[in-house]
């Protein structure tokens, strides 16, 4: 594709996407005619691919409109679709899930940085269980952790594993409780050096406006101040001779007098038990369940649903913070399909662009670049409130997805090849197998698709042109 056309088709997108507007059309399913799959015309379907995982990868409309919308809600609650072997291969021979983070000295930070960036790219792109892979993103989002802060590349892979994927669709109680004894976390916001006479109040700050009861949760300075005594104590294990790197709890720093945490009392001497009871507390609370619902809401629909939301925080306080039943309120709602499209943060879009190309990687050091360009590396946001999720934040990033976008169209990412329509030599037919592919224009409409794709050249480009469309940048 020639410069003056990548800049046109960039300049074009990029007006429609900071205008706010552009055509962003209602998704349709698609077919696949280069694999022989039937048609799937049902808008619904590929909204619920688009909001429940990372998009569709070819064959997944068809799928799912032959098993029904709720039954393959069922299927991606349950999370238990087997995985590609080779990916997980290779995940597991990582070094940063083979090392404890005490045996991780020989690894630079930035090494370890890069290879839990880039499993968690492989698992987006390649797992089946794609809503398990979403709430992980999600998660690792709400309980944020910043790799470069002291030795968080080393400890963020056991919080990864036993805090983020291990709960992800279990329990939202139980996660903050891992959570809290996370050394990553404790180390994170300080808690490591939270003892008695001098409590330090970052992690119980945290843990009440952005974990569970919310900014306006209804807690005072004073119950800050109460459940960071309740914390003292709990740090990391770094004796001589003793499992270095793992939650201890250490009774000589904690302050085991009387507290009173949103006016309920902690009896003195419960120990370990006094943060226990704290979360407890916290997670039993309305304002949490109020919380985790609008939290929840907003990413598979967006704001401005208040009945959702209600019905959501009900299921939470009836079901004591069961996450998949949460989901499952959510994603069979009539809200996820009427609902406004929902801007792709970077991430997003690079693995539902990767996925829509049927695109064999290794999501190794060139993609991750890609990504590095637009600022959403996974671990690498400094503050505790996560990466944010409105379009407003992302509008930068424009010309780094364009630039994405051509590269991985051309075949110029190292590592990473497009497999959608391999062996089409018919231009007219290569221009629609990227409209349904990418855009979820079915056959019949691809008279609707963006100029752009439809009279594109060569293939390159009308999947370029597509990736790169305003319609693309959404879900």
């Amino acid at each position: 594709m020639n410069r003056r056309t990548f800049v046109q088709l960039g300049a074009a997108g990029g007006m429609a996407l900071l205008g706010g507007c552009g055509p962003i059309r209602e998704l349709f399913g698609r077919r696949h005619a280069w694999r022989d799959l039937p048609a799937s015309n049902s808008g619904p379907v590929r909204r619920l691919l688009d909001r429940a995982g990372y998009g569709p990868v070819p064959g997944d409309p068809a799928g799912v409109a032959q098993i029904g919308h709720e039954a393959y809600v069922e299927e991606q609650l349950r999370a238990d679709l087997p995985e590609d072997p080779t990916v997980s291969l290779q995940i597991a021979r990582m070094d940063v899930f083979t090392l404890s983070a005490s045996e991780m000295g020989d690894i630079s930070f930035k090494s370890a940085q890069a290879q839990l960036q880039q499993a968690a790219l492989l698992r987006a792109v390649y797992s089946p269980n794609q809503l398990y892979e979403r709430m992980v993103a999600i998660w690792s989002d709400h309980f944020n952790i910043y790799a470069p802060k002291a030795y968080g590349s080393y400890r963020i892979p056991t919080d990864y594993v036993e805090v983020i994927r291990k709960h992800a669709l279990g329990k939202f109680p139980d996660m903050v409780l891992a959570s809290a004894k996370s050394p990553a976390m404790l180390e994170y916001l300080d808690n490591h050096l939270n003892r008695k006479g001098t409590a330090n109040e970052n992690y119980a700050r945290e843990l009440m406006e952005l974990h569970t009861l919310g900014v306006h949760g209804g807690y005072t300075q004073r119950d800050v101040q109460e459940v960071a005594r309740c914390f003292t104590g709990w740090t990391i294990e770094s004796r001589f001779g003793r499992s270095r790197g793992r939650f201890l709890f250490d009774e000589s720093r904690h302050d085991d007098g009387e507290k009173f945490v949103l006016g309920v009392r902690i009896a003195p001497g419960l120990g370990v038990r006094a943060g226990e009871r704290v979360i407890e507390i916290i997670t039993s609370h309305p304002s949490t369940a109020s919380h985790i619902a609008r939290k929840l809401c907003g990413h598979f629909v967006g704001a401005g649903f208040p009945d959702l939301e209600r019905r959501v925080a009900a299921v939470y306080l009836q079901t004591k913070g069961d996450i998949r039943s949460m989901l499952r309120e959510i994603l069979n709602s009539k809200e996820l399909l009427e609902s406004p499209p929902l801007p792709k943060r970077p991430f997003d879009f690079v693995v539902s662009a990767l996925r829509a190309v049927d695109a064999g990687t290794d999501a190794g050091a060139p993609v991750l670049d890609h990504l590095d360009k637009m600022g959403h590396l996974p671990n690498m946001w400094p503050m505790p409130d996560g990466y944010p999720a409105d379009a407003h934040a992302w509008t930068g990033t424009l010309l780094a997805r364009w630039n994405f976008a051509y590269a991985l169209a051309s075949g110029r990412i190292e590592g990473t090849k497009p497999r959608l329509g391999e062996g089409v030599k018919n231009l007219s037919e290569a221009r629609r197998i990227a409209c349904e592919a990418v855009l979820g224009v079915p056959s019949k409409a691809v008279g609707s698709a963006p100029k752009a794709v439809r009279d594109a050249p060569t293939f390159q480009s009308a999947l370029f042109a597509a990736l790169a469309s305003p319609e693309f940048q959404w879900r």
